[in-house]
């Protein structure tokens, strides 16, 4: 029996036990913390329990270090397939893992909820706003957010998608949307199609427009009686040539084609200049819509403003090749947060793979600084990219081999259940897919919040501004309007 100010902790194999057998080291500490590392090992705090923080983590349970990770949420979000979320294919809890969960076996590493406010990079402290954490070494993973191109005031009517937050308030709209023509059309009032407009032409806006046409097409097309779903329109909007811009072109074509099939009115070369709580503006037109979806940019976390670091447009921080700071080697940033180019001098994409490998260079970096070896930069290896369109439609790019169609996404099938945390969920979805597929169903579609749309009441005045404005054209000039010049394209 252990003494009562004592508990067992496996100690890593490179320490002489083994880490699930039956050699153990005691710890004299309090019952509620256990860690393997000394009280005078190098503490190493990690910001961001993303893909790069977690895979940060991971390789730093293996080091003598002690570890402190901070997200100011519970959970950690596989963020590529939120768009399922948000579109009732899976719920939350399917692509959410509790970090305590996650990190139950690294005995190092502590996990604190908060979120963090500013750096004292001099005095190497994280400060939260009810806590101060000292370091030794500092990794900062705290991501992105929306960018609105200085328009703060678009995201009320057009939200964004990173969070299941996000997710499931664009849930909630969708299928509001659909119940609340339905009544007004029970109702006797007219029937007008609906349409959902989805700004951004990147692999988030494609995804969400092929799935939301299926959705319309497929899913809901016999629960109504009083609406027809498959006359929804689904619009996607993108300011540049082509769809998947950092794409191959021919990917992009067969994107933009699988779109088309599936029913997606697509519109590229189209600057919006204004969106309203329901309508979307690009310049003098102004096109009615039910629901705006906003997936056209992402900005970095402000964090990075307070490491004192060079940043580039788009707010991310400029790292040296080992993807530390100026000035400050204990710092390193990672992920969507970090400006790096490759060695062909293209910026690396805020992707999940450069984050993770990311975070692994970064701990192996701290490592070798403990051993007293010389660091390595980052070289970022690049495995491919895939982006689904919808049912059996996807593009891949792998190296030089470009696939489209059944086998990219079976391809992009297989590799997201991979990389999912833990076998439960990789189960669940494995099975709501395929249940999916078979069916034309989707689980989860739970309207919960509040059961009213903002943009429902305004809807019907654009919609009557915009008939006016169409019949004054008709009858004064003979013109068609900007707005059916648009949906002609």
């Amino acid at each position: 029996m252990l003494p009562d100010d004592c508990h067992a902790a496996y100690a890593p194999k490179e320490w002489g036990g083994g880490q699930y057998e039956k050699d153990l080291l005691l710890i004299h500490a309090p019952r509620n913390h256990i860690s393997v590392a000394s009280p005078t090992a190098p503490h190493v705090v990690i910001v961001g329990a993303g893909f790069g923080g977690l895979r940060a983590a991971h390789a730093l349970a293996r080091e003598r270090v002690r570890v402190t990770l901070i997200d100011r949420k519970n959970h950690h979000t596989f963020q590529p397939l939120l768009y399922q979320v948000a579109t009732a294919g899976l719920s939350p809890g399917e692509i959410a893992t509790p970090v305590r969960w996650i990190l139950r076996r690294a005995y190092n590493i502590e996990v604190l909820l908060g979120e963090v406010q500013d750096f004292d990079l001099e005095r190497k402290i994280v400060k939260l706003e009810d806590l101060d954490v000292a370091y030794d070494y500092l990794i900062v993973a705290a991501g992105a957010r929306h960018a609105y191109f200085g328009h703060p005031e678009w995201e009320p009517f057009a939200p964004g998608l990173k969070t299941v937050e996000d997710a499931i308030e664009i849930r909630r709209r969708v299928l509001l949307a659909f119940e609340l023509a339905e009544r007004q059309a029970a109702n006797g009032g007219p029937q007008m199609p609906l349409r959902f407009v989805i700004i951004g032409g990147g692999p988030t806006g494609v995804e969400l427009a092929g799935t939301l046409a299926e959705i319309a097409r497929r899913v809901l097309a016999d629960e109504f009686h009083s609406i027809d779903p498959r006359q929804t329109r689904i619009v996607l909007i993108e300011g540049g040539p082509r769809v998947l811009p950092s794409y191959p072109e021919d990917l992009s074509r067969s994107a933009e084609e699988q779109l088309r099939q599936l029913g997606v009115e697509v519109h590229t070369s189209a600057m919006v200049t204004g969106i309203e709580p329901a309508a979307v503006c690009m310049g003098k037109t102004r096109l009615p819509a039910a629901i705006i979806l906003w997936a056209a940019g992402v900005a970095a976390s402000p964090l990075g403003k307070k490491l004192s670091a060079r940043l580039d447009r788009a707010g991310r921080v400029m790292v040296n090749q080992d993807l530390s700071i100026p000035d400050h080697p204990e710092v390193f940033v990672i992920g969507d947060l970090a400006s790096l180019k490759d060695e062909k001098g293209n910026l690396l994409p805020g992707v999940a793979p450069v984050a993770m490998q990311q975070g692994s260079a970064a701990a192996a970096n701290i490592a070798r600084d403990l051993q007293g070896k010389a660091r390595s930069n980052f070289k970022y290896v690049d495995k491919g990219s895939l982006a689904t369109i919808g049912r059996a439609a996807a593009v891949a790019q792998f190296g030089k081999v470009y696939i489209s169609g059944l086998v990219a996404w079976l391809s992009w099938l297989f590799i997201h259940i991979l990389f999912l945390i833990g076998f439960r969920n990789r189960l669940l979805v494995m099975i709501q897919w395929a249940w999916s597929y078979f069916t034309f169903q989707r689980g989860a579609r739970l309207i919960t919040g509040d059961p009213t749309l903002s943009s429902w009441m305004a809807l019907h005045t654009v919609q009557q501004e915009v008939k006016q404005s169409d019949n004054e054209d008709d009858l004064g000039t003979g013109a068609v309007s900007a707005a059916a010049r648009f949906e002609r394209q």
